[in-house]
């Protein structure tokens, strides 16, 4: 039986409670008022206020109104989930990672920068930065090298690989190697041999580096399973993923169907092309996932940033609905350490990324040189992370 001080307590509670509601009104930390809140996984696509208490999404309605909470004037901009960059190299970056913080990317892959001889630095270096980093371990164990890491099979230890993912299975979650002639060679289905060999023991997946190898993509695509990922799928030939016709290849048809990934790749040397995308896209193949290739240099030089891919997407005809959802809920399902994010859903971590649409006179550019110029492009406005706003500086 409750006891009166007890039921005094109780009820002064409801009271408060109560009248919290009468006011509408209710504690929050963080409330971002007035923005176009797109989030594929819950299917929201509409101004919303989103409320956030805790590090996690508590509530997304018409109007919200927190008692006390800071509050993000979002009128103009949209709202979506944190994005993941599942093919990126800030982790082997000092700084990098903050600096995709700043662009809307709360969680990211560092895919295949170092090796086994010096993959403990990268490792350093992601768990040291703001946000969610993982790690695909280079099988080459010198990591990238001009000369290409994988010419000399010496180099490809597979024993030494399984070595450094055990000593970092918290943070390595797969596996990555390049088969493009001139890091390869000949050597190209062998590697990736090599790397399902390596991952084999702790089920992880690989990512395959493709576009101007020796051997044909088909005996490649042959080797891969489901939870792989196959990464610059815009690469132009010799051995890209659409025939001279325009029409996708067989194989890459048949490893989709089993549960192989797609990946954009950006990057800024061989990877994409504006040609190639078009006809990949009209043959009705998306990429489940966009990623940047993310380097300090290509930053620069291509501006090659996270709101500026989506842009490219969306000037070749993918709706921002779909680039939102390649950049969120599909990135967070290819990895297993993303899986809670990637959504605003109540209850999720606290990731958002704010967009903004500047209008002007932008030169986007491929990996050719090749130039096209449109009149508006998405820019960060700034990032919630873990439920703690970041204001887009500039």
């Amino acid at each position: 039986m409750m006891h009166r001080r007890e039921f005094l307590a109780t009820t002064a509670g409801f009271a408060l409670l109560g009248a919290r509601r009468a006011f509408g009104a209710v504690a929050y930390d963080l409330v971002i008022k007035g923005g176009h809140v797109i989030d594929p996984a819950s299917g929201v696509n509409a101004v919303r206020d989103v409320a956030i208490a805790d590090g996690k999404i508590a509530a997304i309605a018409a109007t919200i109104d927190g008692i006390d909470a800071q509050t993000v004037n979002a009128a103009g901009k949209y709202v979506i989930p944190g994005m993941i960059d599942i093919h990126s190299h800030a982790g082997d970056t000092a700084g990098g990672p903050a600096l995709n913080v700043a662009d809307g990317v709360t969680g990211y892959v560092d895919a295949g920068s170092r090796g086994a001889d010096k993959v403990d630095a990268v490792v350093a270096e992601v768990k040291a930065g703001p946000q969610q980093g993982r790690v695909l371990i280079n099988l080459g164990r010198t990591g990238l090298t001009p000369g290409g890491e994988l010419q000399d099979l010496g180099k490809v230890d597979v024993a030494l690989a399984r070595e450094a993912i055990a000593r970092h299975r918290d943070t390595i979650i797969g596996i990555k190697v390049r088969v493009s002639k001139n890091v390869a060679g000949n050597n190209d289905v062998e590697v990736v041999r090599r790397a399902k060999e390596a991952a084999a023991p702790f089920g992880i997946p690989i990512m395959v580096h493709m576009g101007q190898s020796v051997s044909p993509l088909s005996q490649v695509m042959a080797l891969l399973t489901k939870g792989d990922v196959l990464t610059h799928l815009f690469a132009p030939p010799p051995e890209a993923i659409i025939d001279d016709a325009g029409n996708i290849l067989p194989s890459v048809l048949d490893a989709r169907k089993r549960g192989v990934w797609f990946d954009m790749g950006h990057g800024r040397g061989g990877h994409f092309r504006w040609d190639i995308a078009e006809k990949v896209l009209a043959a009705g193949f998306l990429p489940d996932t966009l990623s940047t290739d993310w380097t300090p240099g290509g930053r620069v030089s291509q501006f090659v940033d996270f709101p500026t891919v989506m842009s490219k997407l969306m000037l070749l005809g993918m709706t921002f609905e779909q680039v939102v959802a390649c950049a969120t809920i599909n990135a967070a399902r290819v990895f297993e350490a993303f899986r809670e994010k990637g959504t605003l859903k109540v209850g999720a971590i606290a990731d958002v990324a704010l967009l903004e649409t500047r209008n002007g006179e932008f030169e986007f550019l491929d990996n050719y040189d090749g130039k096209r110029v449109v009149r508006q492009k998405l820019s960060p406005a700034g990032t919630v992370l873990a439920g703690k706003w970041i204001p887009r500086t500039a």
